[in-house]
């Protein structure tokens, strides 16, 4: 009888497996990205892992969602699909551009030919700049990679973290600690804070229309500095690859390629002691990396959702 692992994984690859034309999921995309197809496609073919969610870097324009003009304890409500949250996603907020590869300069030389492409106005000489409360900013942005995986034990887990370690990826990290059925699939995130940005650099008016408070030429010159941070995004995520590639390269050259699933009701001593160090050094690794993070970059967890 297949573990529990073993039944999600292949539910997960069954899906996948759906050909591409055919393929759908509730992204803003739609579909998995190109940049990390490849990817995805070796991690699934690894023994203990499955991805079930990921993006593989983006710049995006984004508009928040509607606010509450005066938040009061009588009308705030954290819960109303209807308000934006703090970060601006809920409450009506549209993706007025996203991009998962970096931008070609070269297909846009008209002079105002971003704003056209986000969709912006220019910001009028009677306009003001300063904060409204309740005011829907857009934001320019630029994402990193971010990728899930459900693992087949601790010590799988274990390896995906010091990948992501190597790789760069400090804010990984690691949860779902508890048993089931005699089972212990942590989930784990590969992600870096540390070089994407979220610039606003515009809002939308009483009017509905998005005014930029930038001209094109700055609006240019923050494309061209995400461009540059996708080279840099994409060469965490081959080192990454090798580095995970590698990690389980010397599991195998020492025979533990295939950790063996626990008996219901019975541990062995020294597979308890393994699994407790595991557990306290994925726990260790997460405690620091919540520490130094200070943003998250939001992705689809659900199978329902996979990819972003």
């Amino acid at each position: 009888m297949p573990s529990l692992f073993e039944a999600k994984k292949a539910t997960i690859l069954q899906q996948l497996a759906v050909p591409v034309d055919d393929y759908n999921d509730l992204s803003p995309k739609g579909s998995i990205d190109e940049g990390i197809r490849t990817l995805i496609d070796e991690i699934n073919a690894l023994d203990g892992l499955v991805t079930t969610s990921s993006c593989a870097g983006r710049i995006s324009v984004f508009l928040e969602g509607r606010k509450k003009n005066v938040p009061t304890l009588e009308t705030l409500d954290d819960n109303d699909p209807s308000r934006a949250t703090p970060g601006g996603k809920g409450g009506g907020g549209t993706w007025l551009f996203v991009s998962h590869d970096p931008i070609d300069f070269s297909k846009r030389p008209s002079k105002h030919s971003f704003f056209s492409e986000f969709g912006l106005q220019s910001l009028g000489s009677s306009d003001v700049q300063y904060h409204e409360q309740g005011r829907r900013y857009i934001h320019l942005k630029f994402e990193p990679m971010i990728l899930h995986l459900l693992t087949a034990s601790f010590e799988h887990a274990q390896r995906v973290l010091s990948a992501a370690n190597t790789a760069a990826f400090r804010e990984s990290g690691a949860m779902g600690f508890n048993s089931v059925q005699g089972e212990t699939n942590p989930m784990v995130a590969i992600r870096s804070a540390g070089f994407s940005f979220d610039s606003i650099i515009g809002y939308q008016d009483p009017s509905g229309c998005n005014v930029a408070f930038i001209d094109e030429d700055y609006l240019r010159m923050m494309v061209g500095l995400a461009n540059e941070r996708f080279q840099i995004n994409s060469d965490r995520i081959l080192r990454f690859r090798d580095a995970l590639h590698s990690q389980y390269s010397h599991a195998s050259a020492n025979g533990s390629a295939k950790p063996q699933h626990v008996k219901k009701g019975y541990e062995d001593p020294e597979v308890r002691r393994q699994r407790k160090r595991q557990e306290g050094l994925i726990r260790q690794q997460s405690l620091h990396n919540a520490e130094n993070t200070d943003g998250n970059h939001e992705s689809d967890a659900d199978l329902g959702g996979m990819f972003d």
